[in-house]
C-alpha cells in the first residue's frame, strides 16, 4: 500500500495514504466516493493491518466543508469506518484523547490538517478546503482547545498534508475576496495577467491560521506534494468522480 508516515514510532502514527494503481479504485479510502463500497472497506482493512490496528478503530465524519468539529469518546470509535450511515455527521474536525484511535479526514486537493499535543494525549484532524479556510475551521478549532480543553497550543505539532499547489489553485473574484476578508491572506494569492484569474495557496493560509492561533512556526511542517500534479494524488481539479487520501494520526 501506498502510504506516506509522517511519523511512525512508539508514541503515535500520523500520515496519509496515496494513490495506488495496485489496489481497489486507486486505493480510495471514500465511502461517499466510490464505485463499490466493499472494496473501500477493503482498502480500509489494509490499512489498518499497516497499522496494526482494527479498521473498527476508525473514526470518519462525514465531511460537509463545515467550521464544525466534535471530541471523539469511546462510544464513537468505530463511526463511519465500515458505513458512511454511522459517520460523524456535519463535521470537518475531529480530536480526541483516547488512544489507539484513528482519527482520519479525506481530502483530494484540500488540505488536510494533522495535530497532536504529546503532554495532553490530544490528537486531531481537520479537513480544510478553501470553503472550511475561510470559515477557519483550523484557527477556530484550535482557539476552542485553547479556552476549553486548557490545550497549551505553544506545545501543538502540527502537519499540514498533500493539497492542490497555488499554481494550480486558480479562482475567480469572489473566492479570492472572501481569502482577502480575513484579513491576513493578502500575501498568499497573485494574481494572473495571462488568465484573469486569481491563485491562491492554501495551505500557507491554513499555516497563518495556526500560527494566529498561538502554535509556533517551528512547530508547523507542510507537505509540499500537490495533488494536482503528482502521479500520487487524487485531485478533485483534474477528475471530480476522484478518489480520497486518507489522513489517520493514532496515538498508542
Amino acid at each position: 500500500m501506498n502510504v506516506k508516515f509522517y511519523e511512525n514510532n512508539e508514541e503515535r502514527l500520523l500520515g496519509i495514504t496515496l494513490k495506488d494503481a495496485r489496489l481497489h479504485e486507486n486505493n480510495n479510502m471514500a465511502l461517499h466516493v466510490c464505485q463499490n463500497a466493499a472494496q473501500i472497506v477493503h482498502n480500509r482493512e489494509a490499512l489498518a493491518h499497516l497499522l496494526n490496528t482494527d479498521v473498527n478503530n476508525f473514526v470518519c465524519a462525514n465531511q460537509t466543508h463545515s467550521a464544525n468539529f466534535v471530541q471523539i469518546t469511546q462510544q464513537q470509535i468505530g463511526n463511519g469506518a465500515l458505513d458512511i450511515s454511522t459517520a460523524i455527521p456535519d463535521t470537518d474536525g475531529l480530536y480526541t484523547y483516547e488512544p489507539n484511535v484513528v482519527i482520519s479526514s479525506f481530502t483530494a486537493d484540500c488540505v488536510p490538517v494533522l495535530f497532536y499535543n504529546d503532554k495532553t494525549n490530544l490528537i486531531g484532524a481537520i479537513h480544510s478546503g478553501w470553503q472550511g479556510t475561510i470559515k477557519e475551521i483550523t484557527l477556530k478549532m484550535l482557539q476552542h482547545l485553547q479556552t476549553h480543553e486548557n490545550c497549551q497550543l505553544e506545545d501543538v505539532h502540527v502537519i499540514i498534508g498533500p493539497a492542490i499547489s497555488q499554481v494550480k489553485f486558480e479562482v475567480d473574484a469572489d473566492v479570492y475576496e472572501k481569502f482577502k476578508a480575513l484579513g491576513y491572506a493578502d500575501e498568499f494569492m497573485y494574481f494572473n495577467d495571462n488568465t484573469d484569474k486569481y491563485h491562491i495557496d492554501n495551505q500557507l493560509t491554513v499555516k497563518k491560521q495556526c500560527e494566529i492561533a498561538g502554535v509556533p512556526s517551528a512547530n508547523i511542517m507542510i507537505d509540499p506534494m500537490c495533488t494536482f500534479n503528482s502521479e500520487d494524488g487524487f485531485s478533485y481539479r483534474q477528475d471530480r468522480g476522484t478518489g480520497r487520501h486518507l489522513s489517520f494520526i493514532m496515538r498508542k
